[in-house]
């Protein structure tokens, strides 16, 4: 019998399967609707979609580069034992390429949850445990890329840089900003009123001071404000009496990413 596409989105709506297990399920019933809803349930792909509520706080952040494209997702899962096991970690890996072969420069997360719904549905069928493709992010490179994963994957950075082809010196600006999380590339990447706000702050800690000291001390805590938020400002993770701008003055940090699983999205 020939499985239509309506026969199809209809199966969808009802169980919330995705599309390539519905129609699946139609073919192996023959078109009967009610034998496909048997077929998926026999499966445990109704199952996973039933899993869809329950809450995912563990998982892993991959980062993959190839060739002229690199990426980052973070897929969360259940408990922290299935995060660690290697069909998961393999998923998540295959999700990684899958990404950085999307033709786009940014955020790819909507267009990587709708190409690999029926992966994901299929494997919460098979591990047991609710999962969800949080975020994901796809690059095309005009400089140099390392990644760095801390944590077996709770903490993943992927920086990009140019003017800069130092293995070595690209894991160690990887896992600086995994171990101090910068805000801001640099000072130009702040805004006016972000710094006025700071200003704002600082001032309100020196009431009774004199005047002519007040703009001094302001401008030394702005200075040491923009030494921690800063990435190449703040003291350097092999040396904290320099910094990423002194040791390598004519590099340039043009993006970067620092994801932690499950943290609190901005």
């Amino acid at each position: 019998m020939n499985i239509t596409a309506e026969m199809v989105k209809n199966l969808r709506d009802k169980t919330g399967a995705g599309m390539m297990e519905c129609k699946r399920a139609l073919e192996g019933a023959n078109g009967d609707p009610e034998l496909a809803i048997d077929n998926l349930r026999k499966s445990g792909v109704l199952k996973a979609e039933k899993k869809a509520s329950r809450a995912t706080k563990e998982g892993k952040v991959m980062a993959v580069i190839s060739g002229d494209s690199a990426a980052m997702v973070e897929i969360l899962c259940e408990t922290d034992f299935v995060s660690k096991t290697d069909k998961f970690q393999d998923f998540v890996k295959s999700v990684a390429e899958k990404a950085a072969g999307i033709d786009c420069n940014g955020c790819v997360s909507e267009k990587l949850n709708e190409q690999e719904k029926d992966s994901l549905t299929g494997m919460i069928a098979v591990i047991g445990e609710n999962m969800q493709i949080r975020r994901a992010v796809s690059w095309k490179l005009s400089g140099k890329v390392a990644s760095y994963l801390h944590g077996g994957g709770r903490i993943g950075v992927m920086a990009e840089v140019e003017g800069l082809d130092d293995e070595n010196a690209l894991n160690d600006l990887c896992m600086h900003i995994a171990a101090f999380n910068p805000a801001y590339i640099c000072e130009k990447c702040i805004s006016e009123d972000t710094v006025k706000h700071e200003r704002e702050i600082a001032a309100a800690q020196l009431t009774g001071k004199p005047a002519n000291i007040i703009e001094k001390i302001i401008d030394g805590k702005i200075n040491k404000w923009l030494s921690e938020v800063c990435l190449v400002n703040q003291p350097w993770i092999r040396d904290d009496k320099t910094s990423f701008k002194k040791l390598f003055p004519n590099a340039k940090i043009t993006r970067f990413v620092r994801w932690e699983v499950g943290e609190e999205l901005a």
